[in-house]
């Protein structure tokens, strides 16, 4: 939304303060709708992690997934099974009323080790998302800005009608990112398109979601891709097979124990 820098009266002021107002404000409506997305009690899924750099060499990583949302509360297990990453588990405990958790096992080290806040920017799995990537940041952490409407085409080739919002953390320290530019889909509520924007303002990853299906009502997406636009580098997440969905899970595997033993 561009502001007209021709206010010649009070009222003209007052209009486009209005117009702010209201952008910022359907902007937090659209970003808590995407935060309500509706996701199963649990699931369990088999996905292929794929590494690729700029000359196209791809190193594939195969790792079981289980999740769980229990009150204001998230579990997210990745067991490795195949790759160079194989025997590596990973648990995150994403809390709505406190910091995350994430602990993960190294067979190397045969120990299970928790990740610090101070880690936030390194690498995860050697992927293009940090270890701050994977925290989901509430809704209340940024300014959501709402910018207009827009068609977005994804690299598979599939075009989204969207909502075009931009996130501006409120406090800055807090994350790597200057700003977010997101491309919210209308019809499931889900961001398709991400650009984050270094502390230099210029553009260094790119998010897309490749391909959503409904399964079991739920509005799932099946491949994602994270671009590093200024390494070439690229890691694609896909969902090679849906397991289970809203069938619980033993309450075992989301402990530590389990990194350590796989059991």
């Amino acid at each position: 939304m561009k502001r007209t820098t021709k206010l010649t009266t009070l009222v003209a002021v007052m209009a486009a303060l209005t117009n702010f107002a209201f952008a910022d404000e359907k902007g937090n409506e659209i970003m808590n709708k995407v935060a309500d997305f509706k996701k199963p009690a649990y699931s369990v899924t088999d996905v292929y992690m794929i590494l690729t750099d700029k000359k196209g060499t791809q190193d594939s990583n195969g790792f079981r997934e289980y999740g769980k949302e229990d009150g204001s509360k998230t579990y997210i297990v990745m067991d490795f099974k195949t790759g160079t990453n194989k025997g590596t588990r990973f648990l995150q405990i994403t809390d709505d009323n406190g910091p995350d958790e994430k602990h993960i096992y190294l067979p190397a080290l045969k120990s299970v080790r928790r990740v610090n806040s101070s880690e936030g920017s390194k690498a995860f799995m050697g992927s293009d998302a940090t270890y701050d990537d994977l925290t989901t940041r509430d809704v209340s952490e940024d300014e959501h800005q709402y910018i207009g409407e827009e068609k977005m085409k994804v690299e598979s080739g599939k075009e989204y009608d969207c909502y075009k919002i931009k996130e501006i953390p409120i406090d800055k320290k807090g994350t790597q990112y200057n700003y977010r530019m997101v491309w919210v889909d209308k019809e499931t509520m889900y961001p398709i398109h991400t650009e984050m924007y270094d502390k230099n303002d210029k553009l260094i990853k790119v998010l897309e979601v490749l391909d959503i299906q409904k399964i079991s009502g739920y509005d799932m997406p099946m491949e994602n891709k994270l671009t590093n636009v200024q390494t070439g580098h690229s890691t694609t997440l896909k969902i090679a097979k849906v397991v289970a969905l809203d069938q619980e899970i033993p309450a075992r595997y989301f402990t530590q124990n389990f990194l350590t033993t796989g059991k």
